[in-house]
């Protein structure tokens, strides 16, 4: 069966950065953090007292006031996103063609603030006092149900919880149903909403938070030497896909185009790679051998990078597995040094950054990359955005479990 060819006709973003695309990724080529103190919570108690939060959303900008009070962030975070990824790509969706759009979502979690806070309910109060909007609320997939309930998408529907990968799943599942016929255009990416005092507890009893609450725009720091953990984060990606034909006849613009998606699993640890970076490098030669790319054919790596100690050698193995002598002229970049981690919507919000980079031909950096540890040795874009020619790129996503997903873009030729 001939692939049909797919492209980035829109994309939204709700991050620490900023409500909206353009703001979030000028921001981002600007080398600006999204990490600060949190204020979602009481912190007095806690270790680690910093995240990346989301600041200047209002949910009621893009969704009736009613629904809005009856979703989850996460669920908040994904319905603005795609709205925008809509408004960018101009497609409307209507009874013509509602049955040929899907929505494709991740996230690691779901609800798990509205679980956080039910709970405390239940506790204080009762059981009679728990919302009958309470599970709707929380469930997973809602992100998806909303999406297409809101813009009236009555495609493939699908929803993917696997870790910190979800997003690039999501993605790269929307991408081979395109591809496949299954449908025409797919609203997708990812999102999360965990900075509670339950996600925070508990990352930090895995020691896998950063604690410099005294610097907390400098805490991320993927590939430095000094880094000792990642920044957890909140917010959503979503970029509209579409089958080439399809885009072309109805006159849209073209962002980038999708060639390929990998994803393995590591058969390792619950919540460690493999040092030999195994399931990542796999993960990566199958994106390729997808796409139809040679290891030469890629400019830009959009790194997991998530500022953990294990993670960034790792990552950083598995690349020179794949690329060879080649990875040192490649440019890496880990936009998580500004966002933080978003969990399970980092990887949609990444998606959308690697096709910005390919439209704008712009890497954003690595920042806080002032001591690069010596096992990370290639060239990680440090601390200021870098003009170049990127022909194809691609966006890694591993998550706890061994899971990894790997997405291939490339510049747009007719």
């Amino acid at each position: 069966m001939v692939k049909r060819r797919v492209v980035v006709t829109g994309t939204g973003l709700v991050t620490p950065l900023g409500t909206g695309t353009e703001k979030t990724w000028r921001n981002l080529c600007d080398g600006k953090s999204g990490v600060g103190l949190i204020t979602r919570f009481d912190t007095t108690d806690y270790a680690v007292k910093i995240a990346a939060e989301v600041k200047d959303f209002n949910p009621e900008d893009f969704i009736e006031p009613k629904l809005a009070r009856h979703l989850d962030a996460f669920v908040q975070y994904a319905v603005a996103a795609a709205g925008m990824a809509l408004e960018e790509s101009g497609l409307t969706i209507d009874d013509t063609n509602a049955t040929r759009v899907g929505v494709f979502t991740g996230n690691g979690i779901g609800g798990l603030s509205t679980i956080e806070k039910y709970h405390n309910v239940v506790l204080e109060r009762g059981p009679r006092k728990i919302t009958p909007f309470f599970i709707p609320m929380v469930i997973s997939n809602m992100s998806a149900g909303q999406i297409s309930i809101v813009y009236g998408a009555k495609g493939p529907n699908l929803s993917l919880t696997t870790a910190c990968a979800a997003g690039t799943h999501a993605v790269g599942e929307a991408f081979r149903s395109l591809a496949r016929g299954d449908c025409d255009m797919a609203i997708t990416g990812g999102s999360e909403s965990t900075v509670c005092s339950l996600a925070v507890g508990g990352f930090n009893a895995m020691k896998a938070l950063s604690r410099n609450n005294e610097s907390p725009e400098k805490a991320s720091r993927p590939f430095d030497k000094d880094r000792n953990g990642f920044i957890i984060s909140e917010g959503g990606g979503m970029l509209v896909l579409e089958e080439l034909e399809h885009a072309q006849n109805r006159g849209a613009h073209i962002i980038a185009e999708v060639i390929g998606f990998g994803l393995s699993g590591d058969g390792y640890h619950m919540a460690a790679p493999p040092e030999d970076g195994d399931g990542a490098a796999r993960c990566m030669q199958m994106a390729l051998d997808d796409a139809g790319l040679a290891p030469g054919d890629i400019d830009y790596v959009n790194a997991h990078g998530t500022s953990t100690p294990l993670n960034d050698v790792v990552e950083t193995r598995a690349i020179k597995t794949v690329f060879g002598e080649h990875a040192y002229k490649l440019a890496i970049s880990s936009t998580k040094s500004m966002i933080g981690h978003m969990l399970g919507g980092a990887g949609g919000v990444e998606s959308v950054f690697l096709a910005l980079s390919i439209r704008d031909q712009i890497i954003p950096p690595t920042i806080n990359l002032e001591n690069p540890d010596p096992e990370c040795d290639l060239d990680y874009v440090p601390n200021k955005a870098r003009e170049t020619l990127i022909r194809a790129g691609i966006s890694n996503s591993f998550g706890f479990g061994g899971t990894n997903a790997v997405l291939v873009m490339k510049k747009f030729e007719d």
